[in-house]
């Protein structure tokens, strides 16, 4: 029987659709995946959608939209990515499926029946954005996470005796030493959990979109228990069905679980309690990575850089995007995205690195052996130089499955390049275009162990390369003659399984160079995407959008529950669409005219976190030197665009008297940079 392998990606927060940070995570997945299949596990991939919670409940009354049919159309954004990305997932859950819901609410009862769930009240602070209980004190006093308005909530819930469960914990992390990786995700996790684990709230009743508690329901489940469960009910957990039981057995508990490590709290402290308190296994691992930022900001709608994963897919197709992504960034660290880095990669990797070594190869063993693997000469026509390629290929293969078995993905891809690199030196070196155009035996010796030495090397590459770039992967395979490379057994991969006489398919390029044109396309698609309305962005680094859980916590003042945003007519907005526009005070700390532009100014701001490059249309009303060193009201969220070839980060706020130049918005008192307005 086969050994299995079941590997999940966290479930997608539907307040957003996909971007690049979310195919990240995807992508890593994925490629994990394929790769065990090739090892020959029975593997489950498990992917889907977290539909629940107050925010998304106020999400769709402001758009109009029942919370179900926002959460339909998201969840099917997602979906339809995954799908034309091609990757191979064997489930995709949505918490507001029946068979999830019937399920939690089992686990809920199990927790319960052991003795670790209790009813209790709680009030404090609730900050609806993030979907958090913060430490904040008064009616709309700011949220540390997003700096947005919270609201007082008061309400009966139920709570999880987290508190017990405080030496179990540390006593997993200290044994299963990998259960928890990077090592300094781990460190994290231990040293939150020696500060000590209060109990958590996991009901709500102030609003009703979420799984209504077993024999109460009057409270919903809070999102995070709805959402974390659905990695054990997707596979059958608490089902009624034989094959699912069944289906459980075999693959609960997961070999993998991977996260963004912003949600490395719930899923390392608050899920192995919950599985604890249910009496059901651990997973076995879990693996958070880092962030992808744009501009060394982590991605947000509210920062306005957003990259989605479709204009890249449009342009320069999945593979370019999986192997850039694993290549360029070390996994478990945060790591840089650009247009800019990405074509360059693109082209020096894909185009004229394996591109090239396969398009160059194989066009040669078709011109001058009619399209079929030429025999290799072991007499005199063998050298020294075959010897070695066949040697590192040798190492490349250890390598690059001992590097990929750790999840290290962009050493193990650098190393199987670096086989490319050496076998592009041998081609130089041999010089076989040469020898193809003499007709002595020798040459002609010596032309077949050129080309079969390089063919046999590409097939290696290739083989080891398939889980990160599969499209391009397969193609080269076809094109060796070798059939369906999903069904080689990649475990077995070693030098001289190229069959000689082995017919070649139709030789194609995989991989055309892309110019300057591919970033300027793409950087128009995202500026043009940038102007569309979309629904409040999740954090890019791919995990459920939540933040937090909230800890029982006693204060003095109750406070009337919260309830849901009402579209308020005539004109006005609400206080969430107001909270929605983030002003902070800014320093400017360079300013100058822009060339050709009467009115413009190019301003460098200093917002406290980031000096921001702002675009504004003042030169007429004040001269870029008495700017320097002055303190404005700048709009931080606002999408950027490109003014004049530039590109404007932001919005200055000034007053605009009729008939009037601009009065810029200013301060009598002294105020901190990096403020936010309220």
């Amino acid at each position: 029987m086969a050994r299995k392998f079941y590997i999940t990606t966290p479930i997608y927060y539907v307040n957003a659709r996909p971007h690049i940070g979310h195919a990240y995570t995807t992508i890593a997945c994925d490629t994990i995946a394929r790769r065990q299949r090739m090892l020959g596990a029975d593997t489950y991939f498990l992917t889907g959608t977290d539909e629940h919670g107050q925010k998304i409940e106020r999400a769709a009354q402001a758009a109009g939209k029942t919370p179900q049919d926002l959460t339909n159309e998201v969840s099917a954004a997602f979906r339809g990515l995954w799908d034309r990305m091609g990757i191979t997932y064997d489930d995709f859950i949505r918490t507001t499926e029946n068979r999830h819901k019937v399920r939690v609410q089992e686990l809920f009862r199990r927790i319960r029946d052991n003795g670790y769930i209790y009813k209790g009240t709680y009030t404090g602070q609730y900050c609806v954005f993030d979907e958090l209980y913060v430490d904040a004190v008064g009616p709309g006093a700011p949220c540390p996470e997003c700096g947005r308005p919270t609201e007082t909530v008061h309400e009966e819930n139920y709570f999880f005796k987290l508190s017990a469960f405080q030496d179990k914990l540390l006593e997993l992390y200290t044994k299963q030493t990998e259960f928890i990786r990077p090592e300094t995700r781990r460190n994290e996790v231990m040293s939150f959990v020696r500060g000590g684990l209060r109990d958590l709230s996991i009901s709500r009743s102030t609003f009703s979109w979420g799984i209504p508690v077993p024999d109460d329901p009057k409270h919903v489940i809070y999102v995070w228990l709805d959402a974390l469960a659905n990695y054990i009910t997707a596979i059958g957990f608490a089902s009624s069905d034989k094959a699912d039981q069944q289906k459980f057995e075999k693959y609960w508990p997961a070999d993998l679980q991977m996260i963004g490590k912003e949600i490395v709290r719930f899923h390392c402290v608050y899920w192995p309690a919950f599985l604890m308190a249910a009496g059901l296994s651990l997973p076995k691992g879990i693996m958070a990575h880092g962030w992808l930022l744009f501009e060394e900001n982590k991605m947000s709608k509210s920062r306005g850089n957003i990259v989605r994963a479709e204009t890249i897919l449009d342009v320069l197709g999945s593979d370019a995007l999986r192997y850039f992504l694993l290549r360029e960034i070390v996994f478990g660290q945060d790591g840089s995205f650009s247009f800019d880095a990405l074509v360059q990669r693109y082209n020096s990797d894909l185009a004229n690195g394996l591109g090239n070594l396969a398009s160059r190869t194989l066009t040669m063993i078709t011109r001058y052996f009619r399209g079929e693997v030429p025999y290799p000469s072991k007499q005199a026509a063998h050298g020294a130089s075959d010897d070695a390629i066949a040697e590192l290929a040798g190492k490349t293969i250890a390598e690059c499955n001992a590097l990929f078995d750790q999840y290290q993905f962009s050493r193990a891809l650098e190393t199987a390049w670096g086989l490319v690199a050496a076998v592009d030196k041998y081609i130089v070196d041999n010089e076989p275009w040469a020898l193809g155009e003499k007709h002595d035996e020798q040459s002609l010796a010596r032309l077949a162990t050129v080309l079969y030495t390089s063919a046999e090397a590409l097939r290696i590459v290739t083989a080891l390369a398939h889980p990160v770039i599969p499209e391009a992967t397969a193609k080269i395979w076809m094109q060796l003659g070798l059939g369906d490379i999903k069904q080689f057994p990649v475990s077995e991969l070693k030098w001289g399984q190229l069959r000689l006489g082995t017919r070649l398919g139709n030789v194609q390029a995989v991989f055309p160079r892309a110019d300057k044109s591919a970033i300027e396309r793409m950087q128009k698609m995202e500026e043009q995407q940038a102007s569309v309305p979309a629904t409040e962005a999740q954090p890019a680094a791919t995990g459920t959008g939540k933040a937090a859980i909230a800890t029982q916590t006693v204060t003095a003042t109750p406070a009337q529950p919260a309830k849901a945003a009402a579209i308020i007519p005539d004109g006005k907005i609400g206080i969430d669409d107001f909270a929605k526009i983030e002003l902070r005070v800014g320093q400017v700390k360079l300013a100058e005219r822009v060339k050709g532009a009467d009115k413009l100014l190019r301003l460098e701001v200093d917002i406290g976190t980031e000096v921001r490059q702002v675009l504004a249309g003042i030169a007429e009303a004040y001269a870029p030197e008495v700017l320097v060193g002055r303190k404005v009201v700048i709009v931080a969220n606002l999408a950027p665009r490109k003014l004049r070839g530039l590109e404007s980060n932001g919005m200055i706020v000034a007053a605009s008297p009729e008939g009037g130049k601009p009065i810029l918005c200013s301060f009598l008192e002294d105020v901190p940079v990096g403020a936010r307005l309220k």
